[in-house]
């Protein structure tokens, strides 16, 4: 454990000191940021405006959800982007097989290889956000407890599916659109799922976990969802988590090497 954490922070060390040589960005990818929240901000509004309300859900209510989503966002553009979009890359170039060579487990070195500062401006918004909407709930930081184990739950969950999805390079090489796709469909969870028809809180629940990203963490935060979901995200993260593993494993048994 003590060999990965120092291999782990000599990867973030040397690829933020990379991306940094182009500091101009960081004002750029703060500004879309910005903008981008305002426009998730009025589009919920324009739900509230006229006194209507997601069933069982307040506006501050919509906006932990929202401010949870910002969060993970931002997660998904310092980790997730950086590194598991370039599994593709990595299969379609044969570089996979100098990463297979290395004395560390592959899986790591794919998931945590890079580190993008560029997703910083979304975990700040999106735990000011949270912080803000907790104050005025009157949250107190037993609440931030609870919550704070089913947004790592949600966040390893994504991670196991979109790992997944990336392995699947293995056999189609080209799966730029699935993980494209996977993305839209996570959009959703910038709502309660109490916002969408039956049918879609079905489908963002049990197909597409969408629910455990946002929803059951702002649930827990607010004491409104009972311990099972909060139970269930956990276990689904752990499920999730060594499918994503098996599945790795699986893949490189149908893997061949570029210089085979």
């Amino acid at each position: 454990m003590i060999r990965y954490l120092r291999v782990l922070a000599l990867f973030w060390g040397s690829a933020v000191a990379a991306e940094l040589e182009y500091r101009i960005n960081f004002v750029i990818a703060t500004l879309t940021s910005l903008g981008g929240l305002c426009g998730s901000i009025f589009g919920l509004f324009l739900f509230y405006r006229t006194g209507y309300q997601f069933q069982g859900w307040t506006w501050l209510d919509a906006l932990l959800v929202l401010g949870i989503f910002t969060l993970l966002q931002g997660f998904s553009a310092t980790i997730l982007i950086p590194n598991l979009n370039k599994i593709v890359t990595q299969v379609q170039q044969g570089t996979l097989d100098f990463v297979l060579l290395k004395p560390i487990s592959s899986q790591f070195w794919l998931s945590v290889r890079e580190l993008s500062p560029w997703g910083v401006p979304d975990l700040a918004f999106g735990l000011i956000m949270i912080v803000y909407t907790g104050q005025r709930l009157g949250l107190g930081w037993q609440a931030y407890c609870l919550g704070f184990l089913p947004m790592i739950a949600g966040a390893l969950s994504l991670y196991s599916l979109w790992f997944m999805l990336g392995a699947t390079s293995i056999w189609f090489v080209k799966v730029y659109n699935v993980t494209e796709v996977l993305r839209g469909l996570l959009e959703a969870g910038r709502f309660p799922i109490a916002a969408y028809p039956v049918a879609y809180r079905i489908f963002f629940t049990f197909v597409i976990p969408v629910a455990f990203l946002t929803t059951v963490p702002a649930q827990a935060m607010l004491n409104t969802g009972g311990p099972g979901w909060w139970l269930a995200s956990l276990l689904l993260a752990v499920i999730l988590l060594g499918l994503a593993n098996r599945f790795w494993r699986f893949a490189l048994s149908f893997y061949t090497s570029a210089s085979s």
